[in-house]
């Protein structure tokens, strides 16, 4: 029978990520390991699964804290089935949905200018201490949903 536990350099050549990637899981509470009667750091076979889990959540741009309370809502720390997959990723439904309008904002406005178009520092709007839509909040607000008629209607309110 196969040993449960696979010691670390093995562990990270089939879950395809660097040793130091395992350990800075751990440390954040993602993985599990114990320590051989040597003292080598190894992991239960289950940690596999685990690590499959955060990697494909990091691949659809999940943060290490959103993946963490993932892990923890699963019961005794076990591995994440199919079903707790299926389940995740319809709670991330909504953010993802977001991330994707956010992309697809961007890459529609990508050879315009990262905020109004203009491409020049001394008429912009954006830049200048005049700027309307800094009321909006910081960064590119125009990217971020604010609608220019939003912005002039704002300047035009009286004060």
């Amino acid at each position: 029978m196969d040993d449960p536990f696979i010691p670390i350099p093995e562990m990270a050549r089939r879950a395809g990520v660097s040793a130091s990637a395992l350990r800075f899981y751990e440390e954040q509470g993602l993985l599990a390991s114990m320590r051989s009667a040597g003292g080598r750091r190894q992991y239960p076979r289950s940690e596999l699964r685990r690590v499959a889990f955060i990697r494909a959540a990091q691949a659809v741009g999940l943060s290490l804290q959103q993946i963490s309370e993932a892990l923890r809502s699963l019961p005794d720390g076990r591995a994440p089935t199919q079903a707790d997959w299926t389940r995740l990723s319809r709670q991330w439904r909504p953010l993802l949905d977001a991330q994707i309008d956010a992309l697809t904002k961007l890459r529609d406005q990508l050879d315009a200018c990262i905020g109004c178009g203009c491409l020049s520092l001394k008429k912009c709007r954006l830049y200048n201490p005049g700027d309307g839509a800094a009321a909006f909040g910081a960064g590119p607000r125009y990217l971020l949903g604010t609608r220019s008629s939003e912005v002039r209607a704002a300047a035009a309110a009286p004060k």
